[in-house]
């Protein structure tokens, strides 16, 4: 400062330090730091989520501040798939360069907690999902194999619902974290199929119990990285009067002696409360174009193409890519009849520990005619890390993790005149 000559310069100079120091000194827990975790990190971090620890309070914040800052600022963390250039979502999680800025200055700064807040203070935990309306679980403790081979099993979940409902949220609880590589829910009305439950698949028993014509074939599907999802207000899945879950589960192999018991949550409501039915549409294997869907030893990148032909106006709410351990990048899209292009998802690092459900900020209205495209590419080389196989091996169709799949889920609805700028409201 003593090069400084003009008294004038020297206020500015002194007023910009100033301001700079106390800008920084005023970073607080509860007035920049919670916002920030509340919107990108608790719906993964809170006491029953999937993450390995809560921040559910300042104090669990606090505890892991360095390493919360530290992530954060290399981009591990909060983890989000989507490129955002291509298409944007209601769910994103990705951090601007302030907050990821305000956390290391909080950090730097000591952590303060914010005069508004003292300890033991009841509002400084995060409010996180209000409760579903049913709880089911697994009837019993499984006990999964211990044979080193991926395990197949159907299970019956009665609810005990005897009036039709509709559903506005959905969450599996995947109960043994490191042994549920998916689950498939489904929905049987007949009540003629409960012992299916604890069934391989390779039962021949099984048959029997897949002649009866399910309500819902694909009412949710959850992969690692999808958690608790909510359709927009007024908008539910049919949930017909004595329903019960299917799950249909796939645990990846092991030769430890584990068990488990999952579960599924439930949001309901009644058919008064909604104005749009949530359906679903797939496009699978059976809908590549250059089949066979065989992906080489050795062969980098092996692409696909997947494609299918709206018969009616349709908007999307989400969308929700799959593939396994091979998957390299992933591209879906819609073209009208007019040739517009339509993005929907595009994911340029594929990573089968963060499969998303990704909600659409507005409905995505695709008129009849459009083809929707989804174009993906597997590397199924040494370089790939994820490889199940050194040497890599031939893969083909299949649900266990060694197999590969290509799926493209979404929610829609029937499409209206103005879905495209219909403000969407959520209850969560």
């Amino acid at each position: 400062m003593k090069d400084i000559k003009s008294p004038k310069i020297y206020l500015l100079f002194l007023t910009a330090w100033l301001n700079s120091f106390v800008l920084t000194a005023q970073v607080t827990y509860s007035a920049d730091v919670k916002p920030i975790i509340q919107k990108h990190c608790i719906s993964c971090h809170h006491p029953e989520g999937p993450a390995p620890f809560s921040l559910e309070s300042y104090a669990d914040v606090q505890k892991r501040a360095k390493f919360i800052s530290y992530v954060t600022g290399q981009g591990y963390m909060p983890p989000w798939k989507a490129d955002s250039t291509f298409q944007h979502y209601r769910n994103e999680r990705i951090l601007s360069a302030n907050e990821i800025q305000q956390l290391r200055k909080w950090v730097e700064t000591g952590t303060m907690m914010g005069s508004e807040l003292e300890e033991g203070n009841g509002s400084q935990r995060i409010e996180i999902y209000r409760k579903p309306t049913v709880k089911l679980e697994m009837n019993a403790k499984f006990e999964i194999p211990s044979n080193n081979k991926d395990d197949f099993r159907f299970f019956y979940l009665p609810t005990k619902i005897k009036s039709e409902k509709y559903i506005t949220g959905i969450e599996f609880r995947p109960d043994n974290k490191r042994r549920v590589h998916h689950s498939r829910l489904m929905i049987d009305t007949t009540g003629t199929i409960a012992g299916i439950d604890g069934l391989s698949e390779m039962d021949t028993a099984v048959y029997r119990y897949q002649n009866v014509a399910l309500a819902d074939e694909f009412l949710y599907g959850w992969v690692p990285g999808n958690f608790v999802f909510r359709f927009p207000k007024g908008f539910g899945r049919r949930l017909p009067a004595n329903s019960n879950l299917i799950l249909n589960m796939h645990y990846a192999p092991s030769v430890l002696k584990e068990e488990d018991r999952s579960g599924v949550h439930l949001y309901l409501t009644e058919k008064t409360n909604i104005s749009r039915e949530v359906k679903t549409y797939i496009l699978r294997e059976s809908n590549i174009s250059n089949q066979p869907f065989e992906i080489r030893a050795n062969e980098k990148p092996t692409f696909y193409m997947s494609s299918g032909v709206l018969d009616k106006d349709l908007s999307f709410i989400t969308v929700q890519p799959h593939a396994h351990l091979l998957g390299k990048s992933f591209r879906a899209f819609a073209i009208t009849g007019d040739g517009d292009l339509i993005p929907l998802v595009k994911i340029n690092d594929w990573d089968f520990d963060w499969q998303t459900t990704y909600e659409f900020k507005q409905l995505i209205h695709v008129p009849a005619g459009s083809v929707i495209v989804m174009e993906g590419s597997y590397d199924n080389t040494s370089e790939n890390p994820r490889n199940p196989y050194f040497p890599p091996r031939d893969a083909a169709y299949g649900w266990r993790t060694v197999d590969e799949m290509m799926n493209l889920i979404f929610y829609y609805v029937d499409y209206k005149p103005g879905d495209e700028k219909l403000e969407l409201e959520y209850e969560d």
